[in-house]
């Protein structure tokens, strides 16, 4: 059999060196490039019956010409073809505009096939397409291509039609049999036929259903292989800690753990103890405990004689993270550093001769953490928490201050599990599903701009019963291109009101990280009773006296960023409220607000916001590791998801996988793709 990925382009019938040019900016390089581009949607030209046929909607339709075609010319260059035809009972109108060569070729008693723009109160068919004669079954439904420069969708799809005469019969299978009958998959030629040329719908969802197993299988072996290789390889620390000892640090913690909390850390502290190298990411909604899960994790380290690192994205963050770990872990002989820019001169000199000389069993920073003079005497785990803020370089950095050190990102970002396990197929996920019993629920309203009144007023109530609040703004200035009031104006307006009767704060991107820092203790101390600001307060500010949260123009941020925004509050005893201040233009933008007053629950947020913007936007265009298939969907394919991704683990831990004939194109497959590298597996 030919190798496909091989062989060139120009070896297809009709593609000479200038139209290569054009494919390979469609990524089109070799045969296989070719019969692998498949269409993105198809046209339906099946033939109906026009009683059945709505107003406007694109019909086909059979019939003979009644009429000889007459052309009338109007404005420059433009005209009008117009005949009659007879199709079943129903005598049709048919027009073609701009096309009046078709005059020549169509004449009284012609056969044809007409598809068009369908007006059922005057029976006539504004016309796209036409063909003499009848239509064959394959010409039914027709693959729209996603096209570059001077192709056309015609053009392409006669290369692939030459490229399957030619070489269809070496479109080799990778699939083990016993898949394809477990799951009564169609073969991978058919598949590939089917999905460029179908003859009828059954077809094409047979087509789909093959290869978007296909796809995620392939994606989920490669992830699980380097899941296998990393945790095989590298070597990890075994923490060999007490359990009875951990279990009374369990018990001795203020309030007791929920049961998503228990199930965490009994995954985490597994993992910890085995000789695998642990690689997890740890998922919690605002709010749900990952701290305290952390403080359990970072005590079974210090108690078993190595030291722990927790990195966050910024110094308030480290601030309150080191206040909550000493409080937990300084009563049990656990001592707990901070290291942050702020910490200069001699005690930063201090701090680092402690931690080398393991008298620091947790110290928690910021990027400080990874600088060259921060020497660990025995770094046996690192947690990072938003992990999505450090760039991977950061991270690799951190971890390599220690020799393999178990590895925990946390995140308050929920990610629906489905993208869990594409994103971060290569991690273990644990999930805290539940809030620890009491927490009161955050209540949230949504409003038009024209009551902005009641709602300072409503911030006024909450001042005078002692809490605080925020207020947040898209933009810092006025922008002439969006019409967005800004964080300045907003303070203005509040100070106006209050008049000096309580206090207004303002804090943007543009101040020096100083002053952002102590603005931020100012309302952390309460020396302000509101802050007005933009997203800076997004991540990692606890504020427990904070009971509302009001967005202005919400409908400029994403469901995510308002869920994180929300969860600024609520973090006290008290009663918090969430105020959406918007007049969404768009029905996206109407259902992002009615999504946000429905739930409160971060998972349930962030899998109607996957469904609202697809996989590729929910973490931003900068790319997060989320691959582009073909066929497939993450969204509405995400059973299939979850059945390949428990197959790829059955399959890698076969015992035959590395050796048996069965899994030779699986294997062959992968080593294309560079994921044995130059280390095998045992």
């Amino acid at each position: 059999m030919k190798n496909l990925n091989e062989i060139p382009v120009t070896d297809v019938k009709g593609v000479g060196a200038e139209t290569a040019k054009t494919l390979k900016e469609l990524d089109i390089e070799t045969v296989a490039d070719l019969l692998f581009n498949f269409p993105y949607r198809y046209e339906d030209y099946r033939l109906r019956d026009l009683s059945e046929v709505a107003h406007e909607e694109r019909v086909t339709v059979q019939g003979e010409v009644l009429t000889e075609p007459t052309l009338a010319y109007y404005g420059r260059k433009k005209s009008k073809l117009s005949f009659r035809v007879a199709s079943g009972h129903q005598v049709v109108k048919v027009d073609f505009f701009n096309q009046p060569y078709i005059k020549g070729k169509l004449a009284v008693g012609d056969e044809v096939t007409i598809s068009g723009k369908w007006d059922k109160g005057r029976a006539q068919i504004t016309a796209s397409k036409y063909k003499k004669g009848h239509q064959t079954a394959e010409e039914a439904l027709e693959g729209v291509y996603r096209l570059k420069g001077t192709i056309r969708n015609k053009t392409l799809l006669k290369f692939t039609v030459a490229a399957f005469d030619t070489y269809g019969d070496d479109i080799v299978e990778i699939l083990p049999e016993k898949w394809l009958q477990k799951y009564q998959l169609i073969s991978r030629k058919e598949a590939v036929q089917f999905l460029h040329f179908p003859k009828s719908p059954e077809d094409l969802k047979q087509a789909r259903r093959r290869m978007v197993y296909e796809e995620f299988l392939l994606f989920q072996l490669k992830m699980q292989l380097f899941r296998k290789i990393e945790r095989e390889r590298s070597g990890g620390v075994s923490i060999d800690y007490d359990v009875n000892d951990l279990r009374h640090y369990i018990e001795s913690l203020p309030f007791p753990l929920t049961d998503a909390q228990k199930r965490v850390v009994n995954e985490i502290c597994g993992d910890m103890k085995s000789h695998f190298h642990m690689n997890r990411l740890l998922q919690g909604d605002v709010g749900s405990g990952k701290t305290v899960v952390a403080s359990i994790a970072l005590y079974a380290v210090a108690k078993s004689g190595f030291q722990g690192a927790l990195m966050v994205p910024t110094e308030i963050l480290a601030e309150q993270h080191a206040n909550s770990l000493v409080g937990l872990l300084q009563p049990f002989d656990v001592t707990v550093g901070l290291l942050t820019s702020s910490v200069k001169g001699k005690r930063r000199r201090e701090m680092l001769a402690l931690l080398a000389d393991g008298q620091i069993d947790v110290l928690v920073g910021t990027h400080a953490l990874i600088q060259e003079e921060v020497v660990f005497q025995n770094l046996g785990l690192v947690i990072t928490d938003e992990q999505h803020r450090f760039g991977v370089e950061q991270r690799r950095v951190l971890r390599e201050k220690g020799t393999y050190p178990d590895v925990l990102f946390m995140t308050a970002t929920p990610i629906p599990r489905t993208l869990a396990i594409t994103a971060f197929g290569e991690m273990d996920v644990s999930i805290i599903d539940e809030l620890p019993a009491g927490r009161k629920q955050i209540e949230t309203y949504w409003v038009k701009h024209q009551m902005l009144d009641r709602v300072i007023g409503f911030i006024e109530q909450e001042i005078l019963k002692g809490r605080q609040a925020y207020v947040i703004c898209p933009l810092i200035e006025e922008s002439e291109k969006l019409d967005v009031q800004n964080a300045i104006d907003v303070y203005n307006i509040l100070n106006g009101k209050w008049n000096g009767k309580h206090t207004a704060g303002l804090m943007h991107g543009k101040l020096l990280p100083a002053d952002k820092d102590q603005i931020m203790r100012d309302f952390n101390d309460h020396k302000i009773d509101c802050l007005v600001s933009t997203t800076v307060v997004e991540v990692g500010v606890n504020v427990p006296n904070a009971t509302m949260m009001v967005i202005y123009d919400a409908d400029r941020f994403g469901l995510a960023q308002l869920h994180q925004l929300r969860g600024r509050v609520g973090r006290g005893a008290e009663q918090s409220y969430c105020v959406l201040i918007a007049d969404p233009k768009t029905e996206v933008g109407k259902e992002r607000m009615t999504i946000m007053t429905e739930t409160n629950d971060g998972f349930v947020v962030s899998e109607r916001d996957l469904e609202l913007r697809g996989p590729g936007d929910f973490f931003g265009k900068k790319q997060s590791g989320i691959p582009e298939f073909k066929v497939a969907d993450m969204v509405h394919d995400y059973r299939v998801l979850e059945i390949a991704r428990q197959d790829a683990v059955d399959i890698i831990y076969h015992e035959g996988f590395l050796e048996t004939e069965e899994y030779a194109p699986l294997r062959a497959f992968l080593e294309a793709n560079g994921v044995f590298g130059e280390q095998k597996l045992d």
